[in-house]
């Protein structure tokens, strides 16, 4: 990757340029702050730093919203109705309730329901909420991989096991020494039409564990549009992290 800068008004941009197979210039905004630019091997330089000026904006604008929206939004979760999590691609509006029997989480017409023994127990409804995605996680991510399997069985590869754990900079990881395809537990919050881009991702690199030409042309010729669903989620589920 290289390294390169931009100014924007008083202000410089800093971006590193990662060089792939793609058919379009592409920009996101990584969990860390990275700004990254991926491009062809022969889009000039000048051309990227041109498409970098006319995106300053929009870099400022989200650069911004990390360092200043995400810390205060963590640190003021409270668990208290009316707060808003995304789940599968679409936002959700909390609301606790008082149970004097089971405690659970169930989601319905647009809601996400905690029932809870002691509606003031931040903790416990914490505890609730984190189990309640690890139950969906481990079921949606399992049922990705079961249909996306097939399209890479014919080329030798062996169904791997999936894991998840929280992850800052990354989405999953293909992990070859024990063929597991490790999910970042926020992925739940992404559309099943993202998601199923990453598994193929992760399951390609099983392949090819490079980012070569060979492996861009078989997740071109398997997910033509993965482009697309990866800039939805860098642009807009990214923001849940």
């Amino acid at each position: 990757m290289e390294l390169h800068q931009v100014q924007y008004g008083n202000k410089t941009i800093d971006f590193i340029v990662e060089r792939k197979k793609v058919k379009n210039v592409n920009l996101n905004i990584k969990p860390d702050m990275t700004v990254e630019v991926s491009a062809a091997e022969d889009v000039p330089l000048s051309f990227i730093y041109e498409f970098v000026k006319k995106k300053s904006a929009w870099i400022s604008k989200h650069v911004k919203s990390f360092e200043c929206v995400l810390p205060e939004k963590q640190s003021e979760r409270e668990y208290v109705s009316g707060e808003s999590y995304k789940y599968l691609g679409k936002q959700y509006r909390l609301r606790v309730q008082k149970s004097e029997d089971e405690e659970v989480v169930k989601y319905f017409r647009g809601f996400i329901y905690v029932f809870v023994n002691d509606t003031d127990n931040v903790k416990k409804k914490a505890k609730l909420l984190d189990e309640w995605y690890r139950e969906k996680a481990r079921k949606t991510f399992q049922e990705s991989l079961n249909k996306l399997f097939p399209l890479v069985e014919k080329y030798g590869v062996e169904k791997p096991s999936v894991d998840m754990k929280v992850m800052k900079a990354r989405w999953g990881s293909a992990l070859l020494d024990t063929n597991t395809i490790l999910l970042n537990l926020n992925l739940i919050k992404a559309s099943k039409y993202c998601i199923d881009y990453v598994i193929l991702h992760e399951l390609i690199h099983f392949k090819y564990n490079d980012h070569s030409d060979k492996f861009y042309n078989m997740l071109y010729s398997l997910m033509p549009d993965w482009e697309k669903r990866k800039a939805i989620l860098d642009e807009e589920i990214v923001k849940e992290l």
